[in-house]
């Protein structure tokens, strides 16, 4: 079984142009990405998907593959799917590349475990939200799932709304996903419906033309860097843990 790890980067981010090539503790944070999911053994390779000649540059500066795609695709699901046309593999499991903080034990919960790679299979990992604040940040996906963790919605607003009862968590998506070749291709070939639209969330390609997503939870620490904000943090606990790691 071929299973293969993608980090797409795009320089061009509307809300952060040049996030995969900011600078965290000396190095870009697309290599921290990297760094992560090259821990892991169960993946035969690890590429950066790009359509940027400056990234395609830094990151071959640090030795790290990369495969150049259009700069034409208007997700990073698009993205993958090109990547599937090229690398041929059973599944493909995609890491954004702005999340430098999360860990190659969190990135192994959401390998495939008796699953048919001829399938139209998606995962993708989700995780409780511990800020309170993130509840009302738009740039944090929430997710309700049914009781077998299957998607029912995802919204960028607070969602359950606790008029019932206030004992359950909101669990936001964390940017770690699996899919097969078939399930990249389904995504392709789909047309992008009204809710997709009015979210602007990719994942509801899916469940807007009848396609199942597997929510695996897994507590991790995770911050996206949807800001330069969010870098700031983030390079404040990368720090601590790379000072914290000299001083062992």
């Amino acid at each position: 079984m071929k299973i293969i790890g993608v980090i797409p980067a795009r320089y061009n981010s509307s809300r952060f142009p040049g996030k995969p090539l900011a600078d965290i503790s000396g190095k870009p944070m697309i290599w921290w990405v990297h760094d992560q999911l090259k821990r892991i053994e169960e993946l035969s390779e690890v590429f950066v998907a790009t359509d940027d000649l400056r990234i395609q540059e830094v990151c071959e500066n640090y030795g790290i593959k990369t495969i150049m795609t259009s700069d034409q695709h208007k997700t990073h699901l698009d993205r993958l799917y090109e990547v599937s046309t090229k690398i041929d593999a059973d599944f493909y499991i995609n890491v954004n590349g702005d999340e430098p903080l999360i860990e190659p034990e969190a990135i192994r919960r959401i390998l495939p475990v008796a699953i048919d790679p001829n399938s139209t299979y998606v995962s993708n990992l989700m995780t409780e939200l511990k800020n309170p604040l993130e509840a009302v940040d738009f740039s944090k996906i929430k997710i309700a799932t049914d009781v077998y963790g299957y998607g029912l919605y995802l919204a960028r607003s607070p969602i359950p709304y606790p008029k019932g009862t206030y004992d359950f968590y909101f669990k936001k998506f964390v940017g770690v996903q699996c899919f097969t070749k078939s399930a990249l291709e389904f995504c392709y070939a789909a047309p992008r419906g009204p809710l997709e639209a009015a979210e602007d969330i990719d994942e509801f390609r899916f469940l807007e033309n009848g396609q199942k997503i597997k929510f695996i939870e897994a507590n991790v620490m995770t911050l996206s860097v949807d800001t330069p904000k969010d870098l700031e943090k983030v390079r404040e606990i990368i720090k601590n843990r790379v000072e914290s790691v000299v001083l062992e």
